[in-house]
């Protein structure tokens, strides 16, 4: 089946991609590579940090590759910093992005629901 959109949910420690249609959709989950359990209030060694951003912002990136149209989503800052990643290491890639939003911690259910609803309204669910 083929699935345009995706929706990226992303924290400081995971990140859950749903690729979906109309009809149907596909999940997987991903977990931070750092350490820290807050690594950008992370004194010290930031380049280990930086490394730990940049394995997991491109596992991120790797899962969203088919999708034509992105909707980036979280509860705080991460989603902005992924997204400057893109922007920096992937221009393609980040081109696709639609929108980036504030959403706190919804059960996978209501963030399809929430991506399917943006799409709609934008006039491009695919």
């Amino acid at each position: 089946m083929s699935f345009n959109n995706a929706v990226v949910w992303i924290d400081h420690t995971k990140a859950q991609v749903i690729h979906f249609n109309a009809d149907a959709a596909d999940s997987e989950s991903m977990k931070t590579h750092s350490t820290h359990p807050h690594p950008h209030q992370r004194h010290g060694d930031t380049h280990a940090n930086e490394d730990d951003n940049t394995r997991f912002f491109d596992d991120i990136a790797a899962a969203l590759t088919d999708a034509q149209q992105i909707l980036v989503v979280g509860p705080a800052q991460e989603k902005t910093v992924f997204v400057s990643h893109l922007t920096a290491t992937m221009p393609a890639l980040a081109e696709k992005i639609k929108a980036v939003e504030t959403v706190d911690h919804p059960s996978n259910g209501e963030l399809l629901a929430h991506a399917r609803k943006y799409f709609v309204s934008a006039g491009g669910l695919r």
